[in-house]
């Protein structure tokens, strides 16, 4: 049987705090080393010639948290962009960005254009993002988009269909055909809803700063193994 390699993988990248404390260390350090992962594996995907890779960096959710935490993770945000996210670049992979700008500080929003910017004509595969980002946010943001237009006469109620919703997202991405999620969790979080409606869905126990190559494949393994029918019946 032939390897299928999907075309948008989505990571829910979950443990880096449960990786620290098991180690007596603190949240933070967890968080630097999920960071130091997020590169190995980005690079790994692409070499994989999987074009789009979809990851959850922080959700509208997170800022629950501990200020110190929340804080630490905002500077590591704009040190990741800076230095860990040259080598996809280079791989000629484009960067978005999907969420809502609310709360976010001038630095992360000016680092998140200059990546932006830097990437936009990149046409080697898409890295998605998503900071400060609720699926459920998406798809109420996309319906005031589409009821305006629509308010305006500048689209036909008539037109609408997925494909054209998927166009006011907050970026047009592909579905996502895999859906990792690591650290023995077993739900999405309000992650890419719309884009997941078939998503094969795939969860580890391993902790996000321990995620490897290796398990990546098992990942990959697994997907092929699944029988992907989109709600037809497979023909005998």
């Amino acid at each position: 049987m032939d390897n299928k390699v999907p075309n948008h993988v989505a990571i829910i990248m979950d443990g880096n705090g449960r990786w620290a404390q098991k180690r007596g260390l603190k949240r933070t350090k967890g968080h630097q080393k999920g960071a130091q992962t997020l590169k190995k594996i980005s690079e790994y995907i692409y070499d994989k010639n999987i074009k789009v890779l979809s990851v959850f960096a922080f959700s509208t959710e997170n800022w629950k948290r501990d200020k110190e935490e929340v804080d630490y993770l905002m500077k590591l945000f704009i040190k990741a962009f800076k230095e860990n996210f040259e080598t996809v670049k280079k791989k000629g992979v484009k960067v978005v960005f999907s969420g809502v700008e609310d709360k976010l500080s001038d630095k992360v929003l000016n680092t998140m254009k200059k990546m932006s910017e830097e990437t936009k004509n990149n046409t080697n595969g898409i890295f998605n993002v998503c900071l400060n980002y609720g699926g459920q946010d998406e798809i109420v943001e996309a319906t005031k988009k589409i009821s305006s237009k629509v308010k305006n006469g500048e689209l036909n109620i008539e037109e609408i269909d997925a494909s054209t919703f998927n166009k006011y997202l907050f970026n047009d991405l592909p579905p996502i055909d895999l859906l990792i999620r690591t650290s023995g969790e077993y739900r999405i979080s309000n992650f890419m809803l719309w884009q997941m409606a078939y998503a094969e869905l795939y969860f580890t126990d391993v902790l996000w700063p321990d995620f490897s190559p290796e398990d990546m494949d098992k990942a990959l393994d697994s997907y092929n193994e699944r029988d992907r029918r989109f709600g037809a019946i497979k023909n005998k």
